[in-house]
């Protein structure tokens, strides 16, 4: 339709139709002869009449039920609405590619760009429209069970990453192309930032912390153009993100440009009851709508009370246009016009779900999300004359998918066992499962764990552990697998530690009695090939952690770009009692942000720094350049990080900030010079008056291979004061 032929409908519309259009329901709704749905039905006062009109579904689909339920939707549509499908396709769809977090682990957007593609792919030939994803969420806090749906806690790299998955869900021609759907950017705004990392909670943030480090992320995501936004559970200044109105409708649609679909996120409209800033259902739909939320999900205010509303005066017919449209011009926008079934294609859903190609896709990106933490005696990689000896608990052999695996099916996932078959025989391997309710005793399988060369113990959180409502207090393993890493230290045997887990883990209690430790995070589909060969060396590690492991969960909220403070701690004042530190435990993570060990070693030549004067600005622009060797004996990749600090800016800087990197593959020997180039939009900052600038002085420069291991050098920038 062009916009004349959308202006003319929308026109048509009765006000029931428009309202219909800003409401979404579950996928159960519309199965057949379905039991459960009488409750829900009941509780939004849904009938039958009120479907016809209804503009989207989420949580459902299959290239032939949509089609159908699409026809039927159409066959009783008095103008032929369609609607739209959506679903949570997080890190895959029936392929399942590592969870986020480990995906941003690789430090390579387009691998990250690609997956999204994959899943693209999957979900539209299966009849989805929309994704939820991608969650750009900044993150501190390990506590927090979405940490694993994140990227990480540098805004930097989150900034990457939203325009990766954003660029991969829709592709270049949203309308054209049958095998994008459209991405949602979430959730607006802060929800990564919960107090206490308590799921749900509140969010305490300053206005230029929030626009500082949190907003651009979001904005990223709105500049690749995602065509929609979810809103967050979160209260925000006080105010839930549903109904706070200068949120949505200030920062979000005019500092940030958004021109698309605000959606909420589940039943958050009617959470705006016991969130205490409205007193009944109706209340809620008003304070929705006059905030921005086109569509609400899953509960009755906009379905029962926003006609009301309406005749009342409360809202205006321009706020119920103004939301209808933009639904209307998303559905435009996929071309939903022009053909209802976009994308659904059941042989196609044959052909491509969960494909060969797919799945090798997965592995790939498992392999270089994988981040190795530890290598004592190079324990790793095995040799396939070891016999080994693996260690899992009972019911997470094929756990490996991890929360928001939607389609995912467990039982066609690759185990670490599997894995290891494919570089050792079954013969070489001995099996010890731990089943914890069972009580088993260490006695009963040490002596079978003894014959063995090195023991490999696969342990970690289940996906019940992690993800959406999995917040933690104490987010070290479980008491039982650190008892049994206790007990196979006894053995004085080599062990390996593979770590399963959707966030940073205190792992204080274990990391001396383990010789080598492999984050392999929530892998995905094709987990133990990945894992398999990474330990016999196959492929060598290459991931880095886009979040830092504590030492303690006291010290959370944990993260490397911290501003200094007045008393900081440094390598002169170690004795000094009243400093910025704690008395029981170091400041420094255990494991920093930009860390990851490789099985070979690189060398970084000293940094060299050229200023040279931009022609237009006439301010200093920064090069920088280091030579990299690869001074080991096998083929690796490294991550070569910059950072910079701002030694004295109007409000307090942080002690450095990620601004560049460059992931580099070297042979044994080979030699590669980076180059990074630095201008001064990368070094301003938000002032208190929440304007962007920056003023010339002193800059360190740092370059390593992790935020904590790095080179400084300090130089002079000239910069041009915005007027």
């Amino acid at each position: 339709m062009d916009t004349t032929q959308l202006k003319h409908l929308l026109g048509e519309m009765t006000r029931a139709e428009k309202i219909g259009q800003m409401v979404q329901l579950a996928g159960e709704f519309y199965k057949e002869e379905d039991s459960e749905n009488t409750g829900p039905m009941h509780e939004m006062n849904m009938t039958p009449k009120k479907m016809t009109v209804s503009g989207s579904v989420l949580g459902i689909s299959g290239a032939e039920t949509l089609i159908n339920i699409q026809k039927e939707h159409l066959a009783k549509s008095r103008l032929g609405i369609p609607l739209l499908f959506m679903a949570d396709v997080v890190h895959g769809y029936r392929t399942i590619f590592p969870v986020p977090l480990a995906m941003a682990s690789t430090w390579q957007p387009e691998l990250v760009e690609e997956s999204a593609n994959v899943s693209a792919t999957e979900a539209a030939v299966s009849g989805l429209h929309v994704t939820f994803a991608p969650m750009v969420d900044l993150v501190r806090d390990a506590r927090w069970g979405r940490v694993m749906e994140s990227t990480g806690e540098d805004p930097y790299l989150n900034q990457l990453y939203a325009r990766a998955f954003v660029r991969g869900y829709q592709g270049q021609d949203l309308k054209n192309d049958p095998f994008s759907v459209a991405a949602c950017v979430k959730h607006f705004a802060g929800y990564g930032a919960p107090v206490a990392g308590r799921e749900y909670n509140t969010v305490e943030l300053s206005e230029r912390t929030l626009k500082e480090m949190y907003l651009p992320a979001y904005q990223a995501g709105i500049s690749e153009g995602s065509k929609l936004v979810m809103t967050a559970f979160n209260s925000l200044e006080g105010v839930p993100a549903t109904a706070n109105k200068p949120l949505m409708r200030e920062t979000l649609r005019k500092e940030l440009g958004f021109e698309g679909v605000l959606i909420s996120d589940w039943a958050s409209v009617g959470e705006l009851i016991p969130h205490g800033i409205a007193k009944d259902l109706k209340q809620a739909g008003e304070l929705a709508i006059q905030a921005g939320v086109d569509i609400e999900m899953m509960t009755g205010g906009y379905l029962n009370y926003l006609n009301e509303l309406i005749d009342e005066g409360k809202v205006s017919e321009e706020l119920l246009n103004e939301a209808v449209w933009r639904i209307l011009t998303l559905k435009n926008e996929l071309g939903l016009f022009e053909n209802p079934y976009r994308g659904a294609n059941s042989e196609l859903e044959n052909n491509l779900v969960f494909s060969k190609e797919h799945r090798e896709k997965a592995r790939i990106v498992a392999e270089e999300s994988i981040v190795l933490l530890k290598n004592e005696k190079q324990v790793l990689p095995l040799t396939h004359h070891q016999k080994v000896a693996l260690i899992v608990p009972e019911d997470q052999s094929k756990d490996v998918l991890g929360p928001w695996s939607w389609k995912g099916e467990p039982s066609e996932s690759v185990s670490v066992y599997e894995g290891l078959l494919n570089h050792i025989s079954k013969e070489a391997i001995v099996v010890k499962t731990i089943d914890h309710s069972k009580n088993d005793r260490p006695k009963d399988w040490l002596d079978d764990v003894s014959t063995a060369d090195v023991i490999v113990a696969a342990l970690g959180e289940s996906s019940y552990m992690s993800g959406e409502g999995a917040s933690r207090s104490n987010i070290k393993l479980p008491a039982e697998q650190i008892q049994v890493i206790k007990e196979l230290r006894t053995l004085n045997k080599p062990i390996v530690l593979i770590l399963f887990n959707g966030r940073p883990l205190d792992l204080t209690d274990v990391v001396q009695d383990v010789d080598s430790i492999l984050e392999a995070w929530f892998p995905g589909t094709e987990a133990g090939t990945a894992i398999g060969n990474i330990l016999y060396g196959t492929k060598n590690p290459s991931g880095k952690l886009t979040m830092s492991f504590p030492r303690a969960v006291g010290q959370v909220p944990l993260y490397y770009n911290q501003d200094n403070t007045g008393r900081p701690l440094t390598a002169y004042n170690q004795e000094d009692k009243y400093l910025s530190r704690y008395l029981d435990v170091d400041n420094r993570p255990l494991f920093p942000f930009g860390y990851g060990l490789s099985y070979t070693q690189f060398s970084y030549s000293p940094m060299k720094v050229t200023l040279s004067k931009s022609e237009r600005e006439q301010t200093d622009k920064i090069i920088v350049e280091t030579t990299i060797t690869n001074s080991g004996k096998v083929t690796g990749s490294e991550v070569v990080q910059l950072y910079i600090r701002d030694k004295v800016g109007q409000v307090v800087r942080p002690i450095k900030e990620l601004k560049r990197f460059k992931k580099i593959l070297l042979e044994p020997g080979e030699v590669a010079t980076v180059l990074f180039e630095l201008n001064q939009q990368d070094l301003e900052y938000v002032h208190q008056d929440l304007s962007v600038s920056v003023e010339s002085g002193e800059f360190d420069l740092m370059i390593g291979s992790n935020s904590e291991e790095v080179e400084t050098t300090t130089v002079y920038l000239e910069l041009k004061k915005n007027e």
